[in-house]
């Protein structure tokens, strides 16, 4: 088979931090499958998504746009009718755009019934389902509560395979695949971070990392030789934190890197960051026995992603896929997990959001890069042009916001690429904004990084700023600092500039416009002119003289 990229295996991992794979340098968690393919591919350094939450930042991956663009900041905010997303680009160049797993989008389901697009229509289960053609869509969060379930409690085609399996309850994936036992036979639920050593109570190959990879595999299998994107996304190692045997106690406390925080994050500290220390998510990742149970089990979930990686890069080979089909992994973010005196994410600490990012081409014209390391600034909204490329077709300027990555890949150089990289957050739905006494309409933070520094802007409060380069760690906030006045600024203008982008005109192109300038009178659209002597006869041929014949 010739060596060449036609279909595109897009594969996320949920809240995968970027140094816990062996080929970024962690010490202990070694992750060979996945190094392998960056072994064969190009290996991006400095990849940061466009919000740290998966709402917002799986939105920028699936449109090429900025939040501030297509309005889908958090969980929960639809994804407005309207916007193009990776299948509105790729489906005219001749390829398939299909979903195995998780998007977190929601639903704008108002704007749906406006303009009277109906779910069950092809068109209409597309734009519900953000573009793609869903083979299995599964968020993989099907909590309860008192007030109110999820949609779907027990009903998902994962719940239906964990019943065939034996695994028989009401909520097969909280009770089997999220859950342990107590010597009691009691739920020892992964919900309850107490519980996070134990294994799952559910046999590892029926766990929902390899139900994924089996499900992706019997979507490659029927694709056919038709152009295909696969959107691959996993749910792990995302919380609730537990894994099943063996890979539940495959790493201890020993294996726990040291925790990147100081003291002096805690003195005087800025606002809207204290506020994420004190809450409760923070206080219990700041304690050290807390860590010490949740790492290893997020150790064993990436080992365990890691691990079908091989399964999946092996069938791959063995189908003859590798030799045409481009594979991209990647986060939606990363996780605290005690870092900085936090959990979770939300924050724009490295330890949230930069993400890994591996692509692997198989074409001739990649050899060059093979098992490099690109140290370019790169964002998530770069992969939709990228695909566009890979599929034969032209990126829109005017609708996407990145640049495709093809000339890192192919060893060659971009003309001007970014001097800095943008990540939002808009924190309104949370109860930070009402401690912090903040409007929803302020409660947004805006991160601008360059090579250097990054800078965080929180609308009613001070700057913050960290030195990248004298402090990496990102322990020094230095935003109140009179000495850093002037880096503040070129940060401000730069958030302007971003700010002030037409990134509202996806109708009509740059060269659009270009192509149309100066043409009025070439359409007979005549203003300000005075006699008909003065523009040449050939404009002004249809309005002089007697009236033409109907």
């Amino acid at each position: 088979m010739t060596r060449k990229a036609k279909n595109i295996l897009f594969i996320m991992f949920d809240q995968l931090r970027y140094d816990y794979l062996s080929c970024t340098g962690h010490p202990h968690l070694h992750t060979p499958n996945i190094d392998a393919l960056a072994a064969r591919g190009v290996r991006f350094n400095r990849f940061y998504v466009q919000s740290p939450i998966c709402g917002g930042s799986r939105m920028c991956y699936y449109t090429g746009r900025y939040c501030h663009s297509h309005g889908a900041h958090v969980n929960g905010f639809p994804l407005k009718v309207g916007e193009m997303t990776l299948g509105d680009h790729l489906r005219p160049l001749g390829m398939s755009v299909n979903l195995v797993g998780k998007t977190h989008m929601r639903t704008d389901v108002e704007g749906m019934e406006r303009i009277g697009l109906a779910p069950e229509t092809m068109i209409g289960a597309r734009v519900k389902e953000c573009g793609f053609d869903a083979y299995e869509r599964d968020d993989g969060l099907y909590p309860e509560g008192h007030e109110a379930k999820f949609p779907g409690i027990g009903q998902t085609m994962y719940d239906q395979y964990l019943r065939r399996h034996g695994y028989e309850s009401a909520n097969p994936w909280h009770d089997f695949a999220n859950s342990g036992r107590t010597e009691d036979d009691d739920l020892a639920s992964g919900w309850f971070l107490k519980h996070c050593a134990e294994p799952a109570a559910i046999a590892e190959e029926h766990s929902e990392t390899p139900y994924m990879t089996m499900r992706g595999m019997e979507f490659i299998e029927q694709a056919g030789d038709e152009p295909w994107l696969l959107h691959l996304s996993y749910i792990k190692p995302h919380w609730p934190y537990i894994v099943p045997a063996p890979y539940h106690n495959m790493y201890g406390p020993e294996h726990v890197i040291p925790v990147k925080r100081s003291a002096e994050e805690l003195q005087n500290p800025h606002p809207v960051y204290d506020a994420f220390v004190k809450d409760r998510i923070g206080k219990a990742f700041s304690r050290d026995d807390v860590r010490e149970t949740v790492i290893p089990a997020y150790m064993g979930l990436i080992k365990q992603c890691d691990d079908q990686m091989g399964r999946l890069f092996k069938w791959l080979e063995d189908t003859g896929r590798m030799d045409d089909t481009m594979i991209v992994l990647t986060s939606d973010h990363g996780d605290y997990l005690g870092d900085h005196w936090l959990g979770e994410k939300e924050l724009f600490h490295d330890a949230s959001v930069k993400a890994p990012l591996i692509i692997y081409d198989p074409s001739p014209e990649a050899d060059a890069t093979r098992g490099t390391v690109c140290d370019e600034l790169t964002e998530s909204i770069d992969l939709a042009p990228t695909f566009v490329e890979i599929a034969g077709g032209v990126p829109r300027s005017n609708i996407l916001e990145g640049r495709s990555l093809m000339p890192f890949i192919r060893g060659e150089n971009p003309k001007e690429w970014r001097e800095y990289a943008i990540s939002e957050y808009d924190y309104s739905p949370l109860s930070y904004g009402e401690k912090l006494e903040v409007e929803p309409k302020d409660a947004r933070l805006f991160m601008v990084v360059d090579k250097r520094w990054k800078f965080i802007h929180a609308i009613g409060f001070r700057p913050q700023l960290f030195d990248l380069e004298n402090d990496p760690d990102e322990f020094k906030d230095v935003g109140g600092d009179p000495a850093c006045s002037e880096i503040i600024k070129t940060m401000y203008d730069r958030l302007f500039e971003w700010a002030t982008r037409n990134h509202a005109r996806t109708t009509v192109s740059d060269d659009d416009i270009t192509a149309n300038r100066n043409n009025t009178e070439a359409r007979g659209v005549l203003i300000g002119v005075y006699d008909e002597h003065d523009l040449p006869p050939e404009f002004s041929k249809y309005y002089t003289g007697k009236p033409r014949p109907a």
